[in-house]
């Protein structure tokens, strides 16, 4: 199912609303150990049909994991490059939920 608006909430108390492709490849490069450790992406509203949850962890490896619905498996993307991890995400994002990303010229 398409969704129409969407946000990004950190770790660190940050929100964004309809984030564009720009920020969340800056939300994911700005993942840190002190306080920063992780972000999401969810459709806006009580019910969630996908969910993406990217983490920095303590290996130094960012994990996405990328929820098409409740309940579902998701699919687990990981890299040491977040710029790559970002592309990763965005794509998913475009294929499964609806979200257009195009990154600005």
């Amino acid at each position: 199912m398409a969704a129409q608006h969407y946000f990004a909430d950190t770790a660190d108390g940050y929100h964004l609303d309809d984030p564009s492709h720009a920020a969340i490849v800056v939300l994911i490069d700005e993942l840190n150990y002190r306080d920063n450790t992780y972000m999401t992406v969810k459709p806006v509203g009580d019910a969630s049909e996908w969910c993406v949850t990217v983490t920095l962890r303590l290996d130094e490896i960012y994990q996405a994991d990328l929820r098409e619905a409740p309940g579902r498996d998701p699919v687990v993307v990981t890299g040491t490059d977040p710029r790559s991890v970002a592309q990763d995400v965005i794509g998913w994002l475009e294929a499964h939920s609806g979200v257009s990303l195009a990154p600005e010229p």
